[in-house]
Protein backbone atom coordinates (compact mmCIF):
# COMPACT_ATOMS: atom_id res chain seq x y z
CA UNK A 1 0.00 0.00 0.00
CA UNK A 2 1.30 3.44 -0.99
CA UNK A 3 -0.04 6.47 0.84
CA UNK A 4 0.30 10.05 -0.37
CA UNK A 5 0.49 12.87 2.14
CA UNK A 6 -3.00 14.32 1.72
CA UNK A 7 -4.66 16.24 4.55
CA UNK A 8 -8.39 15.88 4.99
CA UNK A 9 -11.25 18.35 4.92
CA UNK A 10 -14.62 18.07 6.72
CA UNK A 11 -17.66 16.86 4.78
CA UNK A 12 -20.94 18.75 4.66
CA UNK A 13 -24.32 17.11 5.18
CA UNK A 14 -24.92 17.19 1.42
CA UNK A 15 -21.57 15.57 0.74
CA UNK A 16 -22.20 12.81 3.28
CA UNK A 17 -25.47 12.04 1.51
CA UNK A 18 -23.82 12.15 -1.95
CA UNK A 19 -20.90 9.88 -1.04
CA UNK A 20 -22.82 7.49 1.18
CA UNK A 21 -21.88 4.41 -0.87
CA UNK A 22 -18.22 5.30 -0.35
CA UNK A 23 -18.59 5.99 3.34
CA UNK A 24 -19.89 2.51 4.13
CA UNK A 25 -16.86 0.86 2.50
CA UNK A 26 -14.46 0.12 5.38
CA UNK A 27 -11.40 0.80 3.22
CA UNK A 28 -12.69 4.27 2.33
CA UNK A 29 -15.02 5.54 5.05
CA UNK A 30 -15.15 9.12 6.27
CA UNK A 31 -11.36 9.38 6.46
CA UNK A 32 -10.85 8.32 2.86
CA UNK A 33 -13.59 10.57 1.53
CA UNK A 34 -12.11 13.54 3.36
CA UNK A 35 -8.78 12.80 1.68
CA UNK A 36 -10.48 12.75 -1.71
CA UNK A 37 -12.07 16.10 -0.97
CA UNK A 38 -8.71 17.59 0.01
CA UNK A 39 -6.82 16.14 -2.96
CA UNK A 40 -5.75 17.87 -6.15
CA UNK A 41 -5.47 15.83 -9.36
CA UNK A 42 -4.24 17.08 -12.73
CA UNK A 43 -5.56 15.33 -15.84
CA UNK A 44 -3.39 15.96 -18.89
CA UNK A 45 -5.59 15.68 -21.95
CA UNK A 46 -9.38 15.98 -22.15
CA UNK A 47 -9.92 13.45 -24.92
CA UNK A 48 -10.71 9.74 -25.02
CA UNK A 49 -8.96 8.92 -21.73
CA UNK A 50 -9.43 12.29 -20.08
CA UNK A 51 -13.21 12.08 -20.44
CA UNK A 52 -13.86 9.00 -18.26
CA UNK A 53 -10.96 9.85 -15.95
CA UNK A 54 -12.31 13.30 -15.13
CA UNK A 55 -15.93 12.17 -14.94
CA UNK A 56 -15.17 9.42 -12.42
CA UNK A 57 -12.82 11.57 -10.36
CA UNK A 58 -15.44 14.31 -10.18
CA UNK A 59 -18.15 11.83 -9.23
CA UNK A 60 -15.88 10.32 -6.57
CA UNK A 61 -15.41 13.70 -4.90
CA UNK A 62 -11.84 14.66 -5.78
CA UNK A 63 -11.95 18.21 -4.49
CA UNK A 64 -9.78 19.96 -7.07
CA UNK A 65 -9.41 18.71 -10.64
CA UNK A 66 -7.09 20.39 -13.12
CA UNK A 67 -7.52 19.85 -16.85
CA UNK A 68 -4.92 20.57 -19.53
CA UNK A 69 -5.97 20.72 -23.18
CA UNK A 70 -6.07 23.23 -26.04
CA UNK A 71 -8.37 21.59 -28.59
CA UNK A 72 -11.97 22.12 -29.67
CA UNK A 73 -14.63 19.44 -29.89
CA UNK A 74 -14.76 17.73 -33.28
CA UNK A 75 -17.51 15.44 -34.49
CA UNK A 76 -14.97 12.62 -34.85
CA UNK A 77 -14.34 12.84 -31.06
CA UNK A 78 -17.89 11.85 -30.11
CA UNK A 79 -17.42 8.13 -30.76
CA UNK A 80 -15.23 7.85 -27.66
CA UNK A 81 -14.95 11.19 -25.81
CA UNK A 82 -18.09 10.75 -23.74
CA UNK A 83 -17.88 14.03 -21.86
CA UNK A 84 -19.01 15.89 -25.03
CA UNK A 85 -22.22 15.90 -27.07
CA UNK A 86 -23.15 16.83 -30.62
CA UNK A 87 -24.16 20.35 -29.59
CA UNK A 88 -20.63 20.91 -28.24
CA UNK A 89 -18.91 20.53 -31.63
CA UNK A 90 -16.48 23.42 -32.30
CA UNK A 91 -16.56 24.56 -28.66
CA UNK A 92 -13.34 24.53 -26.60
CA UNK A 93 -13.05 21.16 -24.87
CA UNK A 94 -12.11 22.61 -21.50
CA UNK A 95 -15.07 24.96 -21.47
CA UNK A 96 -17.44 22.05 -22.04
CA UNK A 97 -15.65 19.71 -19.65
CA UNK A 98 -15.73 22.21 -16.81
CA UNK A 99 -19.47 22.76 -17.30
CA UNK A 100 -20.13 19.03 -17.31
CA UNK A 101 -18.01 18.21 -14.27
CA UNK A 102 -19.31 21.02 -12.07
CA UNK A 103 -22.88 20.23 -13.12
CA UNK A 104 -22.29 16.64 -12.03
CA UNK A 105 -20.72 17.61 -8.72
CA UNK A 106 -21.07 21.19 -7.44
CA UNK A 107 -18.88 20.36 -4.44
CA UNK A 108 -15.66 20.23 -6.48
CA UNK A 109 -13.43 22.84 -8.13
CA UNK A 110 -12.30 22.49 -11.75
CA UNK A 111 -9.30 24.49 -12.91
CA UNK A 112 -8.53 24.61 -16.63
CA UNK A 113 -5.30 25.24 -18.51
CA UNK A 114 -6.14 25.90 -22.14
CA UNK A 115 -2.63 25.48 -23.44
CA UNK A 116 -0.26 22.91 -24.84
CA UNK A 117 1.81 21.34 -22.06
CA UNK A 118 5.44 22.27 -22.76
CA UNK A 119 8.84 22.19 -21.13
CA UNK A 120 8.35 25.85 -20.27
CA UNK A 121 5.05 25.51 -18.39
CA UNK A 122 4.83 21.88 -17.19
CA UNK A 123 6.57 22.24 -13.83
CA UNK A 124 4.63 25.36 -12.94
CA UNK A 125 1.27 23.77 -13.84
CA UNK A 126 1.96 20.44 -12.15
CA UNK A 127 3.77 21.47 -8.96
CA UNK A 128 0.72 21.98 -6.71
CA UNK A 129 -1.07 18.72 -7.61
CA UNK A 130 -0.93 15.48 -5.64
CA UNK A 131 -1.36 13.13 -8.61
CA UNK A 132 -0.82 13.59 -12.34
CA UNK A 133 -2.94 11.47 -14.67
CA UNK A 134 -1.62 11.06 -18.22
CA UNK A 135 -4.44 10.98 -20.75
CA UNK A 136 -2.31 11.99 -23.73
CA UNK A 137 -1.87 10.28 -27.08
CA UNK A 138 1.60 11.28 -28.25
CA UNK A 139 5.14 10.40 -27.24
CA UNK A 140 6.61 13.89 -26.70
CA UNK A 141 3.96 14.71 -24.08
CA UNK A 142 4.28 11.30 -22.41
CA UNK A 143 8.01 11.78 -21.91
CA UNK A 144 7.42 15.36 -20.80
CA UNK A 145 4.83 14.30 -18.20
CA UNK A 146 7.09 11.52 -16.97
CA UNK A 147 10.18 13.66 -16.58
CA UNK A 148 8.25 16.48 -14.90
CA UNK A 149 6.71 13.98 -12.45
CA UNK A 150 10.15 12.57 -11.61
CA UNK A 151 11.62 16.04 -11.04
CA UNK A 152 8.65 17.02 -8.85
CA UNK A 153 8.34 13.68 -7.04
CA UNK A 154 4.76 13.15 -8.25
CA UNK A 155 3.03 9.88 -9.18
CA UNK A 156 2.15 9.56 -12.88
CA UNK A 157 -0.95 7.45 -13.56
CA UNK A 158 -0.33 6.28 -17.12
CA UNK A 159 -2.71 4.90 -19.72
CA UNK A 160 -2.53 4.27 -23.46
CA UNK A 161 -4.95 2.87 -26.02
CA UNK A 162 -4.89 1.51 -29.58
CA UNK A 163 -7.67 -0.29 -31.47
CA UNK A 164 -8.71 -2.97 -28.91
CA UNK A 165 -5.66 -2.82 -26.61
CA UNK A 166 -4.83 -0.74 -23.56
CA UNK A 167 -2.06 -0.31 -21.01
CA UNK A 168 -2.21 1.05 -17.45
CA UNK A 169 0.51 1.62 -14.87
CA UNK A 170 1.70 4.06 -12.21
CA UNK A 171 5.14 5.50 -12.79
CA UNK A 172 6.30 6.85 -9.44
CA UNK A 173 10.07 7.26 -9.19
CA UNK A 174 9.93 7.67 -5.40
CA UNK A 175 8.52 4.15 -5.08
CA UNK A 176 9.39 2.32 -8.32
CA UNK A 177 10.21 2.69 -12.02
CA UNK A 178 9.34 5.61 -14.26
CA UNK A 179 8.14 5.62 -17.86
CA UNK A 180 11.72 5.86 -19.13
CA UNK A 181 12.63 2.70 -17.22
CA UNK A 182 10.14 0.89 -19.48
CA UNK A 183 10.76 2.91 -22.64
CA UNK A 184 14.24 4.52 -22.47
CA UNK A 185 13.94 5.83 -26.03
CA UNK A 186 10.90 6.73 -28.14
CA UNK A 187 10.14 4.64 -31.23
CA UNK A 188 11.14 6.06 -34.62
CA UNK A 189 8.65 8.69 -35.86
CA UNK A 190 5.66 7.06 -37.53
CA UNK A 191 6.49 3.52 -36.43
CA UNK A 192 3.67 3.43 -33.88
CA UNK A 193 0.44 4.75 -35.45
CA UNK A 194 -1.80 7.05 -33.47
CA UNK A 195 -5.48 6.39 -32.86
CA UNK A 196 -6.22 8.75 -35.74
CA UNK A 197 -4.16 6.52 -38.01
CA UNK A 198 -4.95 3.07 -36.60
CA UNK A 199 -8.33 3.60 -34.96
CA UNK A 200 -9.68 2.82 -31.52
CA UNK A 201 -12.85 1.06 -30.38
CA UNK A 202 -14.93 3.75 -28.71
CA UNK A 203 -15.47 1.87 -25.45
CA UNK A 204 -11.75 1.08 -24.95
CA UNK A 205 -10.78 4.48 -23.46
CA UNK A 206 -13.73 4.06 -21.10
CA UNK A 207 -12.21 0.85 -19.75
CA UNK A 208 -8.66 2.18 -19.53
CA UNK A 209 -9.72 5.61 -18.23
CA UNK A 210 -11.82 3.98 -15.51
CA UNK A 211 -8.81 1.92 -14.44
CA UNK A 212 -6.69 5.08 -14.28
CA UNK A 213 -9.35 6.76 -12.15
CA UNK A 214 -9.43 3.70 -9.87
CA UNK A 215 -5.65 3.79 -9.41
CA UNK A 216 -5.75 7.52 -8.70
CA UNK A 217 -8.36 7.07 -5.98
CA UNK A 218 -6.38 4.21 -4.42
CA UNK A 219 -3.28 6.40 -4.29
CA UNK A 220 -5.13 9.26 -2.60
CA UNK A 221 -6.99 7.15 -0.07
CA UNK A 222 -4.00 4.87 0.53
CA UNK A 223 -5.65 1.52 -0.07
CA UNK A 224 -5.00 -1.66 -2.00
CA UNK A 225 -2.02 -2.40 -4.22
CA UNK A 226 -1.48 0.36 -6.78
CA UNK A 227 0.09 -0.50 -10.14
CA UNK A 228 3.53 0.73 -9.15
CA UNK A 229 6.12 -1.55 -10.74
CA UNK A 230 3.41 -3.33 -12.72
CA UNK A 231 2.12 -2.84 -16.26
CA UNK A 232 -1.44 -4.00 -16.85
CA UNK A 233 -2.20 -5.00 -20.44
CA UNK A 234 -5.84 -5.18 -21.56
CA UNK A 235 -6.95 -7.04 -24.69
CA UNK A 236 -10.53 -5.98 -25.34
CA UNK A 237 -10.96 -8.20 -28.37
CA UNK A 238 -10.35 -11.36 -26.34
CA UNK A 239 -11.34 -9.82 -22.98
CA UNK A 240 -8.15 -10.67 -21.13
CA UNK A 241 -5.76 -8.96 -18.76
CA UNK A 242 -2.02 -9.63 -18.53
CA UNK A 243 0.31 -8.21 -15.90
CA UNK A 244 4.00 -7.55 -16.43
CA UNK A 245 6.43 -6.82 -13.61
CA UNK A 246 8.50 -3.67 -14.07
CA UNK A 247 11.82 -2.91 -12.42
CA UNK A 248 13.63 0.34 -11.92
CA UNK A 249 16.39 0.79 -14.50
CA UNK A 250 19.66 1.53 -12.65
CA UNK A 251 20.85 3.34 -15.77
CA UNK A 252 17.68 5.41 -16.22
CA UNK A 253 18.62 8.86 -17.46
CA UNK A 254 16.00 10.63 -15.36
CA UNK A 255 15.29 8.54 -12.22
CA UNK A 256 18.48 6.51 -11.89
CA UNK A 257 21.19 7.17 -9.28
CA UNK A 258 23.23 9.16 -11.81
CA UNK A 259 20.63 11.00 -13.91
CA UNK A 260 21.70 12.96 -16.97
CA UNK A 261 18.28 14.55 -17.43
CA UNK A 262 18.10 17.12 -14.64
CA UNK A 263 15.72 19.54 -16.32
CA UNK A 264 13.01 19.38 -18.96
CA UNK A 265 14.28 19.12 -22.53
CA UNK A 266 12.98 19.62 -26.09
CA UNK A 267 10.68 16.60 -26.30
CA UNK A 268 9.65 17.21 -29.91
CA UNK A 269 13.29 16.93 -30.95
CA UNK A 270 13.87 13.98 -28.55
CA UNK A 271 11.04 12.06 -30.23
CA UNK A 272 12.18 13.07 -33.72
CA UNK A 273 9.12 15.13 -34.60
CA UNK A 274 10.66 18.59 -34.52
CA UNK A 275 9.38 20.70 -37.41
CA UNK A 276 12.96 21.72 -38.15
CA UNK A 277 13.73 18.12 -39.04
CA UNK A 278 11.05 17.89 -41.76
CA UNK A 279 12.24 17.78 -45.39
CA UNK A 280 9.66 19.97 -47.14
CA UNK A 281 10.85 18.76 -50.55
CA UNK A 282 9.20 15.43 -49.75
CA UNK A 283 5.76 16.98 -49.17
CA UNK A 284 3.02 18.55 -51.26
CA UNK A 285 0.13 20.57 -49.85
CA UNK A 286 -3.48 19.75 -50.72
CA UNK A 287 -3.75 23.11 -52.46
CA UNK A 288 -0.72 22.45 -54.67
CA UNK A 289 -1.90 18.94 -55.53
CA UNK A 290 -5.37 20.26 -56.37
CA UNK A 291 -3.90 22.95 -58.64
CA UNK A 292 -1.75 20.46 -60.49
CA UNK A 293 -4.61 17.99 -60.96
CA UNK A 294 -6.90 20.80 -62.17
CA UNK A 295 -4.21 21.75 -64.71
CA UNK A 296 -4.35 18.23 -66.10
CA UNK A 297 -0.93 17.10 -64.91
CA UNK A 298 -0.46 13.35 -64.87
CA UNK A 299 0.08 12.31 -61.25
CA UNK A 300 0.00 8.78 -59.89
CA UNK A 301 -2.03 8.90 -56.67
CA UNK A 302 -0.88 6.18 -54.26
CA UNK A 303 -3.25 5.39 -51.38
CA UNK A 304 -1.35 3.50 -48.66
CA UNK A 305 -4.27 3.15 -46.21
CA UNK A 306 -6.14 -0.04 -45.44
CA UNK A 307 -9.06 -1.25 -47.53
CA UNK A 308 -11.60 -0.37 -44.81
CA UNK A 309 -10.42 3.24 -44.99
CA UNK A 310 -10.43 3.25 -48.78
CA UNK A 311 -14.12 2.32 -48.67
CA UNK A 312 -14.91 5.43 -46.59
CA UNK A 313 -13.39 7.96 -48.97
CA UNK A 314 -10.67 8.22 -51.61
CA UNK A 315 -9.17 10.54 -54.17
CA UNK A 316 -10.40 9.96 -57.70
CA UNK A 317 -8.27 7.48 -59.69
CA UNK A 318 -6.10 6.67 -56.67
CA UNK A 319 -4.50 3.21 -56.56
CA UNK A 320 -4.72 1.37 -53.24
CA UNK A 321 -1.55 -0.35 -52.05
CA UNK A 322 -1.56 -0.60 -48.23
CA UNK A 323 1.72 0.33 -46.62
CA UNK A 324 2.22 -3.22 -45.31
CA UNK A 325 2.06 -4.57 -48.88
CA UNK A 326 4.06 -1.82 -50.56
CA UNK A 327 7.48 -3.58 -50.46
CA UNK A 328 6.11 -6.61 -52.33
CA UNK A 329 4.13 -4.54 -54.83
CA UNK A 330 6.65 -1.82 -55.55
CA UNK A 331 7.09 -3.25 -59.05
CA UNK A 332 3.64 -1.83 -59.87
CA UNK A 333 5.10 1.67 -59.66
CA UNK A 334 7.24 3.46 -62.23
CA UNK A 335 10.38 5.45 -61.52
CA UNK A 336 9.35 7.93 -64.23
CA UNK A 337 5.93 8.77 -62.75
CA UNK A 338 5.19 11.74 -60.53
CA UNK A 339 3.81 9.95 -57.44
CA UNK A 340 1.88 11.48 -54.59
CA UNK A 341 1.32 9.11 -51.67
CA UNK A 342 -1.37 9.74 -49.09
CA UNK A 343 -2.95 8.14 -46.03
CA UNK A 344 -5.30 9.47 -43.35
CA UNK A 345 -3.16 12.21 -41.82
CA UNK A 346 0.21 11.82 -43.54
CA UNK A 347 2.11 9.54 -41.14
CA UNK A 348 1.99 6.25 -43.04
CA UNK A 349 2.39 7.93 -46.40
CA UNK A 350 5.47 9.68 -45.03
CA UNK A 351 6.91 6.25 -44.28
CA UNK A 352 5.93 5.10 -47.78
CA UNK A 353 7.71 8.06 -49.35
CA UNK A 354 10.89 7.32 -47.39
CA UNK A 355 10.72 3.67 -48.44
CA UNK A 356 10.28 4.55 -52.09
CA UNK A 357 13.02 7.18 -52.02
CA UNK A 358 15.40 4.63 -50.52
CA UNK A 359 14.54 2.36 -53.47
CA UNK A 360 15.41 5.04 -56.00
CA UNK A 361 12.07 6.79 -56.57
CA UNK A 362 12.95 10.48 -56.75
CA UNK A 363 9.65 11.87 -58.04
CA UNK A 364 7.50 10.88 -55.08
CA UNK A 365 5.95 13.18 -52.48
CA UNK A 366 3.74 12.88 -49.42
CA UNK A 367 0.37 14.64 -49.25
CA UNK A 368 0.80 16.84 -46.17
CA UNK A 369 -1.99 16.19 -43.68
CA UNK A 370 -3.28 13.26 -45.71
CA UNK A 371 -6.76 12.83 -47.08
CA UNK A 372 -8.15 14.42 -43.93
CA UNK A 373 -6.49 17.72 -44.83
CA UNK A 374 -7.76 17.34 -48.40
CA UNK A 375 -11.33 16.89 -47.14
CA UNK A 376 -11.02 19.85 -44.79
CA UNK A 377 -9.42 22.30 -47.23
CA UNK A 378 -10.32 21.13 -50.74
CA UNK A 379 -13.42 18.92 -50.71
CA UNK A 380 -15.71 19.66 -47.74
CA UNK A 381 -18.28 17.16 -49.06
CA UNK A 382 -15.83 14.27 -48.64
CA UNK A 383 -16.56 12.11 -45.57
CA UNK A 384 -14.03 12.50 -42.74
CA UNK A 385 -13.25 9.88 -40.13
Amino acid sequence: MTTLTVKDLPLSYQEIKRYGRHLIIPEVGMAGQKKLKASKVLVVGAGGLGSPISLYLAAAGVGHIGLVDFDVVDESNLQRQIIYTTKDVKRPKLEVAKERLTAMNPHIEVETYETRLTSENALDIMKDYDVIVDGTDNFPTRYLVNDACVLLGKPNVYGSIFRFDGQVSIFYANKGPCYRCLYPEPPPPGLVPSCAEGGVLGVLPGVVGALQAMETIKLIVGIGSPLIGRLLLFDGLHMSFTELKLRKDPNCKVCGPNPTVRELIDYEAFCGVSPTQTDTSMHITPEELHRRLENGEKIFLLDVREEVEYEICRLENAVLIPLSKLPERVNELSLTDDIVAYCHTGVRSGMAVKLLRDLGFRRVKNLAGGIDAWAERIDPDMPRY
